[in-house]
């Protein structure tokens, strides 16, 4: 089945000679309006409070790069786990696959950070202090004066603030709410490589939200370009009903259909296109469109719904098929992802343990015996001491151990790193053997077991040797 394409011949927000067109959409109101606002505002709430809230003594997000802890919703992970994010990333990956295919770019018009903070903050500011969209396009006509150069001041004073804000709060998420006030409250040379990252990072963001804001969308993001790749003619989008919109006509025009070439849709549009020349890589998916015209349509006493949500097969007055290949692939791969992603979380425990050989020589051969030397560490994720007890299994009789005889405590969030060296004599040596080594909390609330393995010469060659030193002895 092929996929929808857009049937503009160039984007919409770059001219020919490839300078850039300021977009000025109109303010909308109607119910997906509303429901966009409502879920705007619960996810800039949800971001805002993540920092703030404790889970486990620790924000619910605080990724603590410092030293290298990663707390997320109460599982605390040490470096050595971070590979459990790749199946939890999978999982996102085949999430969106799987929403894009039923649902089209719902994402971008809903939740992506980009759309949330553009519209719903930056360009709040930009209408309460400029005017509608009339006002600010006559203003950015207008030569400067001192009523301009006052709101050109106020209004871009403003996005600098929020886009600091917005900063601060990200590295809030690395270094925790306290640490972050200490060093506000700090002169700048205290933490300067934090400063220049904070104010480039402001500075990027104010670039974006001030200035390139859909061209982010258009030009860098590569999610509108894939998908064409992910959906199909049964893929719920944004779309315009030209069997009963056409041929446009002004209201009365007889044999015309009920669009009335307002072009409200394209006055409303975030990138500026027109929704009736069909699906479109700029389209975002953020319901403007739906809801200007059916504010039209409510106005001329039409049925709403000319521009709505539906598939391109609908709008071709096809059935819809949900139940296709692809939503049965991806919701193959969503469920595998999923599972694999819970699965590698539940395996997280309050601790980890970390067993290597030590540097240099796999093994070292005297006279009386051969050694292996290891290194144990043993990381505690809980904010409290915990003692740990290590027992060995899998030694052959008469293997001493050394290192690690006695209970072992590590501070909150801390870490041991001790060696552990194995000995087993020349004359009981056969060949090497794995071991396993087990560490347990004292309560015993869980175990964490690693498999390692005793190296050596052959035997063969050590009797020879050893041959080999009788006989020498035996001749003086």
């Amino acid at each position: 089945m092929a996929s929808p394409l857009p049937n503009l011949e160039s984007v919409t927000t770059i001219r020919e000679d490839g300078s850039r067109p300021f977009v000025y959409p109109a303010d909308v109101r109607g119910r997906f309006a509303l429901a966009r606002r409502a879920c705007a505002l619960l996810l800039i709430a949800f971001y805002l409070s993540l920092p703030w809230i404790p889970v486990g003594g620790f924000p619910a997000v605080f990724l603590d790069l410092s030293n290298r802890r990663f707390h997320l919703f109460g599982i605390v992970l040490a470096a050595q786990d971070m590979w459990l994010l790749f199946f939890v990333i999978t999982g996102l990956g085949f999430s969106l696959f799987f929403i894009t295919a039923l649902l089209g770019r719902i994402w971008c018009g809903w939740a992506c950070p980009q759309t949330v903070f553009l519209d719903h903050v930056y360009r709040r500011i930009e209408r309460l202090i400029d005017g509608d969209a009339m006002s600010r396009r006559v203003l950015a006509a207008a030569p400067m004066s001192p009523l301009k150069a006052a709101r050109r001041i106020l209004k871009h004073t403003l996005y600098v603030l929020v886009a600091a804000a917005i900063a601060h709060l990200f590295l809030a998420y690395f270094v925790s709410i306290p640490t972050l006030w200490g060093m506000m409250s700090m002169a700048p040379g205290e933490h300067w490589d934090l400063f220049v990252f904070m104010a480039v990072f402001t500075g990027i963001l104010y670039f974006d939200f001030a200035w390139f804001r859909e061209q982010l969308c258009i030009v860098i993001c590569p999610y509108g370009r894939i998908q064409s790749a992910l959906i199909d003619d049964n893929t719920l989008v944004i779309g315009y009903d030209s069997k009963r919109g056409e041929p446009r006509g002004k209201a009365g025009t007889a044999g015309a259909g009920d669009c009335v070439a307002c072009n409200r849709c394209v006055q409303v549009c975030p990138t500026g296109i027109d929704i009736r020349q069909g699906l479109q890589l700029e389209c975002i998916g953020c319901t403007a469109c739906i809801d200007a015209c059916d504010d039209v349509m409510t106005r001329l006493e039409r049925p709403r719904g000319l521009v709505r949500y539906d598939s391109q097969n609908r709008f071709a007055g096809r059935a819809t098929r949900w139940l296709r290949p692809r939503i049965f692939l991806y919701g193959i791969l969503l469920v595998a992802g999923a599972s694999v992603a819970a699965w590698a979380l539940s395996t997280v425990h309050a601790a980890s343990l970390g067993v290597t050989r030590i540097q240099g020589s796999p093994y070292i051969v005297d006279s009386v015996s051969i050694r292996n030397q290891f290194l144990v560490r043993l990381v505690n994720k809980r904010n409290m001491p915990v003692t740990f007890v290590l027992s060995l299994d899998g030694l052959p009789a008469g293997v001493r151990q050394s290192g690690f005889e006695q209970p072992v405590t590590v501070g909150p969030m801390g870490e041991e790193v001790r060696p552990l060296i194995l000995q087993q004599a020349r004359a009981s040596y056969t060949a090497p053997f794995n071991f396993g080594v087990r560490v347990r909390d004292r309560k015993g609330t869980y175990v964490l077991e690693r498999q390692s393995e005793f190296l050596g010469p052959e035997a063969r060659l050590l009797r020879e040797e050893e041959d080999d030193l009788r006989a020498k002895a035996s001749t003086h």
